[in-house]
């Protein structure tokens, strides 16, 4: 029978989130309910809610989900019912990138994780209008889960077991921020050892990217950002150099450090046009810089800056979750990927604190628990 749900409702672009009660349907024989126990949170929740990328409303976002395998449908091989699972994005599987292991490529990615329903056009969720008293639809469905709430539908392609020894509850955000930042140096750019690469923005995403390419063995990690703080972290957790782009020039700072011929890599974070060209130019002829920010629908680079130099417009670090989340963890558990230390908690109903802590700071990866 249906589940009642609580869930943090946006009605518009830039509206305040609302705990609501909605109702949320059985599992179709592809599908496993999942009890969501914690979720990450994440820019591109921010940024659909700022307008920044499209997406259909009301909406329920959240995509870091975490949690218990409560049904199981009909048609699901390798799931059972107490599992304790991560969920990560959507794809269709039956695409042709799909079908070559490209699933963050998939050609239905954009409504399948934005357009807040399934691939047949179905919803998820339903709320009851207080002055009509009639079923009205919530747009569920959002990468491929919906998960500030206490329970999400997803396909089981979509989940991945939480194997022993980790804790079940840090996992939702290895689904999203912390794979995009870690992939984009393991699985695309392919940095290795003795190799150099700037990052710029040391929120989680970066700051993955900083460990990933610590445990690599690079050489040369240089973080940049404007929050002092930050780059005292990305220190801690592998960067070599640390520049405060406030106070220094950052291509100069960049090619002194380098011997003049810049880094092998770059990775940005920030989707900040002046920034992406910073990063660009700090890179040397023949590298390789991948962009990993949401970046303003208006933003624009000129094309003269990449001459010789090979820029990559990155998706979810090119990894296929049920691959690559298991290889994170292993990486964690033998301390070379520290990401739990990244991690701030708050009650799913101080969302908001986290939202703000989050913009400021003062949190660098939050995660909204359920209990």
């Amino acid at each position: 029978m249906p589940t009642t749900v609580t869930a943090a409702v946006n009605e518009t672009v830039g509206a305040p989130f609302t705990f609501q009660d909605v109702t949320l349907e059985d599992p179709r024989p592809n599908e496993l309910l999942v009890r969501i126990t914690s979720t990450g949170l994440c820019h591109t929740d921010l940024a659909v809610l700022g307008g920044d990328m499209p997406a259909p409303f009301p909406a329920i976002l959240g995509h870091e989900g975490a949690g218990v395998v409560e049904q199981v449908g009909s048609g699901v091989t390798g799931f059972s019912v107490g599992d304790r699972v991560g969920l990560s994005f959507a794809s269709c599987g039956h695409c042709e990138n799909c079908l070559a292991g490209r699933e963050a490529y998939c050609d239905n990615f954009m409504p399948l994780n934005f357009g807040g329903a399934r691939e047949d056009g179905s919803t998820t969720f339903t709320r009851t209008n207080q002055e009509t008293g009639k079923a009205e639809t919530v747009h569920g469905s959002f990468f491929g889960q919906s998960s500030f709430a206490t329970y999400a539908l997803v396909e089981a392609r979509n989940a991945v077991k939480v194997p022993e020894g980790i804790d079940p509850d840090l996992v939702g955000p290895l689904g999203c921020g912390i794979q995009t930042g870690a992939g984009a140096v393991l699985n695309t750019l392919n940095v290795g050892s003795g190799d150099s690469i700037v990052v710029s923005g040391t929120g989680a995403v970066g700051l993955s990217a900083i460990m990933a390419a610590a445990a690599t063995g690079a050489t040369t990690i240089i973080a940049v950002d404007i929050i002092e703080s930050r780059l005292e972290e990305a220190k801690r957790l592998g960067a070599t150099h640390t520049l405060n782009s406030k106070d220094v020039d950052v291509v100069a700072s960049v090619l002194e450090l380098t011997g003049g011929r810049g880094t092998d890599f770059a990775v940005d974070t920030t989707g900040v046009a002046p920034v992406v060209e910073q990063v660009i130019a700090a890179t040397s002829f023949g590298g390789t810089i991948g962009l990993l920010g949401v970046a303003k629908p208006t933003a624009t680079i000129g094309l003269a800056a990449m001459s010789g130099k090979r820029v990559l417009n990155l998706i979810e670090g090119d990894a296929v979750p049920q691959n690559f989340i298991p290889k994170l963890i292993d990486l964690y558990k033998a301390g070379r990927f520290p990401f739990d230390t990244l991690v701030t908690t708050y009650p799913f109903t101080d969302i908001d604190r986290a939202i703000e802590d989050t913009k400021t700071g003062a949190a660098v990866k939050a995660i909204l628990t359920m209990n």
